[in-house]
């Protein structure tokens, strides 16, 4: 992080009222120096006042020693300057006060008061001097020398060190104002770089989510027909060998179909993964997630199952022995393939669960083309006492990712058991 002010400060650590040791050592210089110029002025100042001369010496060394508090009080660095104009002391002490008043946080009105008060005294003391220099034959010049004089000592004396220090002040202030403006974007850049983190580290987690939630709707489905005939074949294989051939080739022609989809969904993966696995290293965390958020859409947008297939999905339930009616209302039209493939998968999930926990029982696969939606629903009756069920294990997250694909798309989804003891499942999905 970039060093404040106030960290540069508390770096340092000056005695007293310093920020830093050298400007201590600075200030008491220049004091000891306006100290002993004060205490010389005070020789001539005390001869002319009719004093002795140790005290003009004693009160110049204590007007000039007053510049070691210019940076704690500069108005009363200034005061004391102004007030000593009448004894023709305190040059260094009115051009530093003044300097120093300027470049310190002062209210302008403030700083344009006593740079006037200081111009005003010099004004007028050297408008003195002079006029009395010339009466006593000192300087043998033209009257208008005395007012050029006095204007050109007071502006010498007090316009430079206001103006420098006016400028020192704004020139301070903006590098203050710079070093803050540095240390607010570097909070910033970090900042922001904990959110690309956060983004990354939730786009990474979708992407798992959406990559398990394909895996279970590609396998679950396959797999549970497979078993389910499977069981058939063992049940009819020396009953009636043609149909336990039937039901094996049905095994077979599922298990293909789902090496098919898997191979289709690796192959997904792959194609997203391999072009950045080299430069991986030195992409930005911000792209990370943009670039998961992209491998997701383009894996929703490849070629998958469609609502065409429906009529098939179906039918293999009817294979393997499952009593299904399949009704559709209005007029079947194309939508956007990751609607297409959500209701697709919905309707299999849903055919899944039947398998699963009602074998035997009879189900009706309702599908309903809107103006602007799709809906769809799957409704099965209790299941018979009687029927035996494959035993297929239940991994509980059917539901959950039939629920989180349909939410994505900004659709409802509604499911759970009937009056009557089945159960049903209901989504409608936007047709945009």
């Amino acid at each position: 992080m970039t060093v404040t002010g106030e960290d540069h400060v508390t770096a340092q650590g000056g005695p007293w009222w310093w920020a830093r040791r050298r400007s201590a050592v600075f200030d008491v210089s220049l004091a000891v120096v306006s100290a002993l110029e004060c205490a010389l002025e005070g020789i001539p100042f005390a001869r002319e006042a009719g004093i002795p001369v140790a005290a003009g010496v004693v009160f110049g060394l204590l007007a000039g020693s007053v510049l070691v508090v210019r940076r704690r009080w500069p108005i009363a660095v200034v005061l004391v300057s102004i007030a000593i104009t009448p004894a023709e002391m305190g040059f260094l002490l009115g051009v530093v006060g003044l300097y120093t008043l300027a470049a310190a946080e002062m209210p302008r009105r403030i700083i344009a008061s006593l740079a006037g008060m200081s111009l005003v005294g010099t004004l007028i003391v050297t408008f003195v001097k002079t006029r009395q220099d010339m009466s006593r034959g000192d300087l043998d010049i033209g009257d208008w020398f005395v007012p050029f004089a006095a204007i050109t000592m007071s502006l010498g004396f007090t316009a430079p060190p206001v103006l420098l220090g006016l400028y020192v002040g704004a020139r301070r202030r903006l590098m203050e104002s710079l070093r803050e403006r540095a240390d607010s974007l570097e909070r910033e850049l970090q900042l922001l770089a904990e959110r690309a983190e956060e983004r990354a580290e939730w786009a990474r987690n979708e992407e798992r989510t959406r990559i398990a939630r394909e895996m279970h709707d590609v396998v679950a489905h396959r797999v549970s027909l497979m078993v389910v005939h499977a069981a058939a074949l063992q049940a009819v294989a020396r009953k009636d060998p043609e149909k336990a051939v039937r039901n094996a080739a049905l095994v077979g022609d599922m298990g293909r179909q789902a090496l098919t989809e898997l191979r289709e969904m690796l192959g997904v993966l792959r194609s997203g993964g391999d072009g950045r696995r080299e430069r991986a290293p030195s992409m930005p965390l911000a792209a990370v997630g943009v670039a998961a958020a992209a491998a997701a859409s383009r894996a929703a947008e490849d070629e998958g199952p469609c609502l065409a297939e429906i009529e098939e999905l179906v039918g293999q339930s009817a294979a393997a022995g499952m009593v299904v009616a399949l009704s559709v209302e209005g007029d079947a039209r194309s939508y956007a393939p990751v609607v297409e493939q959500t209701a697709y998968r919905v309707v299999q999930e849903a055919l899944t669960n039947v398998h699963k926990h009602a074998a035997g029982a009879k189900t009706y696969v309702r599908l309903a083309h809107r103006v602007s939606e799709i809906a769809m629903q799957v409704e099965n009756e209790p299941p018979e006492e009687a029927a035996s069920s494959a035993r297929l294990p239940s991994g509980g997250n059917g539901l959950v990712g039939m629920k989180e694909r349909v939410s994505a798309l900004g659709g409802v989804f509604v499911s759970g058991p009937t009056d009557a003891g089945g159960f049903r499942v209901s989504a409608v999905i936007p047709a945009s």
